[in-house]
């Protein structure tokens, strides 16, 4: 799988803010790294990297994040090495070797869901809850239709439905900005699209999804409350995921989802939705930092962890 956020897409969509992006590659390993701030100071992050297919290709970019590290004078480095030479089970010794510890949170989702495309989409459907294969074959009995679209300013549709599923749920999206910013960005260049369920002519549910060489993720989605009913999300998403096997596309990431054994997780709503698709649960190793100006990080410790405890 080649994962979005390591993609040329999203380093120019991180460029088109502003950000210093730094990309680098060598013998067996590659990443894509954003230069961040955090209390601590400057930060070289690399969101699910770095990518490299053995642990001594792991060791060089590494080497080579560290250099970049101290050239800008970074207090730390962190990454998230998803495929880098070495099972997720095994990463607590491996990068605990190499001086890496636990980040204090992990910046992105540490436990997946994947829908593999392989074989004829009939076999997708068949792994599929059969609410979900009857929805998608026969709901434009009730009128209901979908298209694509790479046009920007349709990101408002989604950003509607955002807002009142903010309001319903009593959480804060991403702001309008950054996720019109996005559409700017990688929608024109093909990799974002937006996925729309219309009612005679009307939208009543979106999704944005990512593209990767192999790989598209479902990245935001919402539905407008008043048609709740027709359960639209559920053949959108069926729809997105028919159009990723169209364009030969081997996976469909679902992103971030709760572990089995925690049923009161914030995500267990969503898991629940995800897993009915059908598919596969993948681990990471989560988030890991690698000091490169000690003093400075294990201050910066110390004080995350007071401020827990004043909490």
């Amino acid at each position: 799988m080649e994962y979005f956020l390591q993609t040329p897409a999203w380093a120019a969509f991180q460029r088109s803010l502003g950000r210093t992006v730094h990309e680098e590659s060598g013998q067996g390993w590659r990443f894509l790294a954003v230069e961040e701030k955090n209390p601590a100071g400057k930060v070289i992050y690399t969101p699910y990297g770095p990518v490299a297919d053995s642990l001594e290709a792991f060791d060089d970019a590494v080497a080579a994040l560290v250099a970049i590290a101290r050239r800008s004078r970074a207090v730390f480095v962190r990454m998230e090495p998803v495929t880098a030479g070495f099972e997720a089970a095994d990463a607590g010794a491996v990068l605990r070797e190499r001086g890496l510890q636990p980040a204090p949170s992990n910046q992105q989702p540490e436990l997946s869901w994947i829908v593999d495309l392989d074989g004829d989409f009939k076999d997708v459907l068949a792994g599929m809850k059969p609410t979900n294969r009857n929805l998608y074959r026969n709901i434009h009995k009730k009128g209901v239709t979908f298209r694509s679209s790479q046009d920007p300013e349709e990101i408002s549709v989604l950003l509607d439905f955002l807002h009142m599923t903010a309001a319903r749920n009593g959480f804060k999206p991403q702001s309008d900005d950054y996720l019109s910013s996005v559409a700017r960005s990688l929608m024109p260049a093909g990799a974002g699209t937006l996925f729309i369920a219309e009612l005679e002519g009307e939208p009543i549910a979106a999704a944005l999804a990512y593209d990767s060489a192999d790989t598209r993720t479902y990245a935001h989605a919402a539905l407008d409350d008043t048609h709740r009913k027709l359960s639209a999300g559920i053949p959108l998403l069926v729809t997105l995921m028919a159009d990723a096997k169209d364009k030969g596309l081997k996976h469909v990431d679902l992103w971030g989802v709760a572990p089995e054994d925690e049923p009161d997780h914030k995500w267990a709503g969503f898991t629940a939705f995800k897993k009915s698709f059908g598919g596969r649960e993948i681990a990471y190793p989560g988030t890991w930092d690698l000091p490169v100006n000690k003093f400075r990080y294990g201050a910066y410790q110390v004080a995350r962890k007071l401020r827990e405890k004043l909490r």
